[in-house]
Formats: C-alpha cells, structure tokens, sequence
C-alpha cells in the first residue's frame, strides 16, 4: 500500500473518529441550553447586540460543558447502555470510541470552557463551574438518588439562566427563576415516567427507576405541573411591570397540556428535546409564546 493511500485511511479514520465524538457530544439536547436567553429576553436587552453576543458566548460555553459532561456519563454507563434498545447506539456504548478517547476530549472541553467562561465573566465562570461540578457529580452519585435525582436536573436549568443573566449583568426575577424550576421538573418527572411505562425491566436500563412507580409519577407530575400554571400566572401579574403578559399564559397551559397528551397517549416524553421539535403544535405553541412575549416586553 501506498503512502498516499495510508494517509488517506488515516485520515478517514479520524474523520470518523470526530464524527462519532460529536455525536457523543449530543447537540440534539443542546436546545436546553436556550434557556440562558431567558435573562435577555425578559431584561428587554435582546435587541442590544453587544449583549447578545455575549448571551451567545454563554450559550456555547454551555453547550461545550454539557457535552464534555455527556462524554463523562457516556463512559460511566456504557455497559448498562448496552441494554438500552436506543441508548445502545450511543458510539461509547457501541465501541465505536474507546473511554481513553471520549475521557480526553471531555477534559480538552471542560478545560477550554471554563477557561472560556471566566474570561467572559468570574460570575459566569463561577456559575459554569457550578453547574460542571453538579453534573459531574450527578452522574456518579446524585442520579441514583431518588426525587433528588430529578430536583438536581432542575438545579441546572436555574444555573443555565442565571448564567445567561450573569453574563449581561442583569438580575432575574424571582418568580421567573421558580417558573422554569417547576417546568424543568415537569419535564423530568415526565422523563422518568416515559422510561418506567415503556421500557422492559427499566430498573436495569437506568437504576433509579427501582424507587420509582407510576402512580407516584403521576402523583408528582400533577403537583407540578398545576404550581407551574399557578406560578407563571402569578409572575406575570404581580413579578413584572408588563402586566401584558398575563395573555401568553393560555399559550403555557396549552402547551403543558399538549405535552401531556403526548406523554400519555403516545407514549412521548422520553426525549423532551426531540418531543418539542418533532410535535407541530407544540412547536408552534412555544414559537408562539417566545414571539407573544418579544413582541409584549418589546412593544406592547
């Protein structure tokens, strides 16, 4: 063989080596990440460009840990991905890279992000920090946990927001911080109920699902998903000045209640990212409500 023909397989070895890192990176869920735009968007700022782009940095910071720690969890749970009918296909779980590759690459990314992030900020690089340590130690620890499992995925999505507000220097309402803390708990209950309903021997697939039954699922997931709609209500009316807001709230209960739909009679929710994308009227709903609430703050 040829040395132009060696370095051409060598090449395209690496070339798949980087395509399956990234995939390991999962971008599919970096849509979680858009909640760091929550502070910009509700501070009135959104249109101030210097602003954005820094909101936009925060954004790839996080996408960047999120997937360093998604390459950690990755390494940790590949046998027991073995056994997922989906999670299987994951390229740690399919040996498609080794843990020695994807142990390197998640370092390379924490390191460059974090360095990334208190460049932008000590308060964003705080908060980042934060958040890698939590789900870091989520996935050693805190995921075999119950409820405290759950409460911890939701703790995450208040750091995303408070890095978003961090980076602009802005503050966050209060309110607004417990509206996305019982969304993100919707979310993830919902989640658990997806696994347990759907999956054969679900306690071998994702350990926790042991302390877990459907009728506390449901249980939990009523409880939420009321003191969402109360909550947001009570934020738009009494936790803002823009008193107009109070007309998205139909469009919130809409979309809480369409998701539940989906939960419940087809079997959705296992992957909310993928749901809100795939589900027409459920995107169209929250296009919808980020439109209504621009054009309210902005406008109205």
């Amino acid at each position: 063989m040829s040395s132009v023909e060696t370095g051409s397989l060598v090449t395209a070895s690496q070339r798949r080596l980087w395509y399956y890192l990234f995939l390991s990176l999962r971008p599919k869920q970096w849509t979680k990440n858009t909640f760091i735009f929550a502070a910009l968007l509700f501070s009135r700022q959104l249109l101030e460009v210097p602003l954005l782009l820094r909101t936009l940095q925060a954004f790839a910071i996080f996408c960047s840990l999120s997937g360093a720690v998604y390459l950690l969890n990755d390494i940790a749970d590949r046998e027991r991905d073995r056994l997922h009918p989906r999670k299987c296909l994951r390229p740690l779980a399919a040996g498609l890279i080794s843990p020695w590759q994807a142990g390197t690459a998640a370092a390379f990314l924490l390191v460059v992000s974090l360095t990334w992030a208190f460049w932008l900020g000590w308060q964003v690089g705080v908060i980042s920090l934060a958040y890698a340590a939590l789900v870091i130690v989520y996935s050693f620890y805190f995921k075999n946990v119950v409820i405290v499992d759950v409460f911890v995925v939701a703790f995450g999505f208040v750091l995303r927001v408070l890095a978003g507000a961090a980076s602009i220097q802005t503050r966050v309402s209060a309110w607004l911080l417990v509206s996305i803390t019982l969304l993100a708990l919707f979310l993830a209950f919902g989640k658990r109920r997806h696994e347990l309903a759907s999956l054969e021997s679900a306690s071998e697939h994702r350990g926790i699902l042991a302390y877990y039954t459907l009728p506390l699922l449901d249980q939990l997931i009523a409880t939420v998903t009321s003191s969402t709609v109360v909550v947001y209500a009570l934020y738009t009316s009494l936790g803002t000045e823009n008193h107009s807001l109070m007309l998205t709230i139909p469009l919130v209960l809409f979309g809480i209640c369409r998701y539940l739909y989906l939960l419940y009679s087809h079997q959705g929710g296992g992957e909310p990212e993928t749901l809100i994308l795939q589900d027409k009227p459920l995107a169209a709903t929250i296009l919808l409500w980020v439109v209504s609430c621009f054009f309210l703050l902005y406008y109205g």
